[in-house]
């Protein structure tokens, strides 16, 4: 990134002047008195660039680095092509904000469209945002999408992830809105129970696929029980098992939604992230946030803008669908980069591999002992039983420099493997575990 210069004394002189007051100070005149703050904190000194270079390295030395993750649960260490850090990097991408303007914003529309365009080609739907803040807000979002004066109710599979069951607790509570959790059974959604509770004033259905626990949902039969009630069909999909599995529009959802982590982010200590959304044509207009459209300028020549933005969002506050008011441009850019590179074969082998991998780690765990705790089918987790109780399983494989599965209860845990994860490793963390088993 090239320097940010403050403005001198000269500068600041003369925009003071321009603006016909004597100070900086004079700028907060209708702050009261009370609150401004008098003295600065008691900091210490600067320190040179060097020396904030060896603490910065004294401080990052504290953190253990796994090179095998078998840690998953929202939140996944996939392989990133080297060409998506260089391009994110770019100054235009990297400093960039909402391209309001068009005829000077050319290069981030486009990198937008193109995003918004392969999110449709991932979950085969008609329309996509240009992106929200993360996978549980997509979630939480896509059922405000659905709620209307008649059906404000929203039913959701205990099977997704707590956390995106949380934050859509939190949208529903302060939308006044009721939130349903549909039991699950054996690992998955209990279909039965939602035929049960589904009603005239249910506004939408949401199921994760895969699921929290790893497993595959019949998304098929809930958007013929949702459809059936006249309710919308939403689907929270790992963006990676859908190169794989059946696409959202294909299980009959009307709105896609997911974490798009996996797409070339790293794990970054939890974010930032990306929230994606993506939608049948007829809900287009309910997308929050922007949508980026292509076009022709005077002279005939391909050009992008800002075809679609929620105006409300901005001014009517707690009467809009929706306050989301931004997007995360750059993690969004990091997610077409990734998604370019790879290409449809290459994102389809990453998820082959994960999945491959995944049951083969499965089977050796059984062999050993660790039984599964689903009997269901499964993309890249699972759950298995820990004999051994999951605390000491996971201190042997931390011995071992394995970062373990996500304790679920005192003998389940949660197991995640992806591409990185290689036969070895596994083996490996089999025999850790047969030691202590």
């Amino acid at each position: 990134m090239g320097n940010y210069l403050s403005h001198n004394e000269e500068d600041i002189r003369i925009m003071l002047d321009k603006i016909g007051i004597e100070s900086e100070e004079a700028l907060y005149a209708a702050v009261p008195e009370g609150l401004m703050l008098k003295d600065l904190p008691d900091l210490p000194e600067g320190l040179s660039e060097m020396e904030v270079q060896k603490e910065m390295k004294k401080l990052a030395g504290k953190n253990k680095v796994y090179d095998t993750v078998l840690l998953g649960a929202g939140a996944y260490k996939h392989y990133i092509p080297a060409i998506v850090s260089e391009v994110i990097a770019k100054e235009r991408f990297l400093t960039a904000y909402t391209p309001y303007q068009a005829e000077i914003s050319q290069g981030i529309l486009q990198s937008i469209f193109e995003y918004q365009t392969m999110i449709c080609e991932l979950t085969g739907m008609d329309v996509a945002n240009a992106s929200v803040y993360d996978g549980a807000s997509a979630a939480a979002e896509a059922a405000a999408m659905c709620r209307d004066r008649k059906r404000s109710r929203v039913l959701v599979s205990a099977a997704a992830h707590p956390d995106t069951i949380a934050v859509m607790k939190t949208y529903a509570w302060a939308a006044g809105s009721e939130l349903t959790l549909i039991p699950e059974k054996d690992g998955v959604t209990d279909l039965e129970a939602l035929d049960s509770l589904i009603d005239d004033k249910t506004a939408a259905v949401l199921i994760q696929q895969p699921n929290f626990f790893g497993l595959i949902e019949d998304a098929e039969k809930t958007g013929e029980i949702a459809r059936a009630s006249k309710a919308k069909f939403i689907m929270s999909v790992n963006p990676i098992s859908a190169a794989l599995l059946k696409t959202p529009a294909e299980c009959g959802a009307d709105i896609a939604v997911g974490e798009g982590q996996p797409l070339g982010m790293p794990l970054s200590f939890g974010g930032p992230y990306l929230g994606f959304m993506a939608a049948q044509a007829g809900m287009m207009r309910k997308l929050p946030g922007r949508i980026v459209g292509e076009t022709t300028d005077e002279q005939g020549r391909r050009a992008f803008v800002l075809t679609l933005q929620a105006r409300e969002q901005h001014i009517k506050r707690e009467k809009a669908g929706s306050n989301i008011c931004s997007n995360e441009a750059l993690c969004a850019m990091a997610a077409s980069v990734y998604m370019a590179a790879m290409g449809k074969e290459g994102v389809k082998q990453a998820a082959i591999q994960s999945a491959s991998k995944a049951h083969y780690f499965a089977e050796e765990l059984g062999k050993a002992g660790f039984a599964r705790a689903h009997a269901g089918e499964f993309f890249h987790e699972f759950v298995t039983k820990v004999p051994c109780g999951a605390d000491q399983a996971l201190a042997a494989l931390d011995d071992a420099g394995i970062l373990g599965g996500l304790k679920l209860s005192e003998d389940e845990i949660l197991w995640c493997v992806t591409e990185l994860v290689s036969k070895a490793e596994l083996d490996l963390a089999v025999s850790v575990l047969k030691e202590v088993g």
